[in-house]
């Protein structure tokens, strides 16, 4: 991220940037500055939950090992893996996620309250539903 900056403009003003995220935190909106005078801010949250970036990005790596046949089946992949296959087929089922829903997770962006329980759950197949059912305006 970009440093804070002041600037004149020609007639006078002063220009401002000041660098900065907003997360939702229990439905309240709390804006962090990445960095303060002192430098990097201990208090800046994670910008995206990595339990569920792990999870969406072992959900397309498994999906291409099958596509491209590497595995044969999600028996013999939990198998490997040494996992359940219901664990294997709840987590492929997140490359059935609507692509703009994954960028948002990706870029930490997700509606509040948006965790890897409930997207592991049940959920729609038309991405039109799914954007209403998590959250997604």
């Amino acid at each position: 991220m970009s440093k804070a900056t002041i600037t004149v403009n020609e007639n006078g003003n002063l220009h401002i940037h000041i660098p900065m995220f907003v997360k939702r935190s229990q439905g309240r909106k709390v804006i962090f500055a990445p960095q303060t005078l002192e430098g990097k801010n201990a208090d800046m949250p994670d910008i995206v939950q990595s339990a569920v970036v792990q999870s969406l990005a072992r959900a397309f790596s498994w999906a291409e090992l099958l596509e491209r046949g590497d595995i044969k089946s999600v028996a013999e992949l939990a198998r490997s893996l040494y996992v359940d296959s219901s664990y294997i087929s709840r987590t492929l089922k997140l490359t059935t996620l609507a692509p703009d829903i994954v960028e948002a997770i990706l870029n930490g962006e997700e509606p509040d309250g948006l965790s890897l329980s409930k997207l592991v759950l049940s959920f729609p197949a038309d991405w039109t539903e799914q954007r209403a059912h998590f959250g997604f305006t």
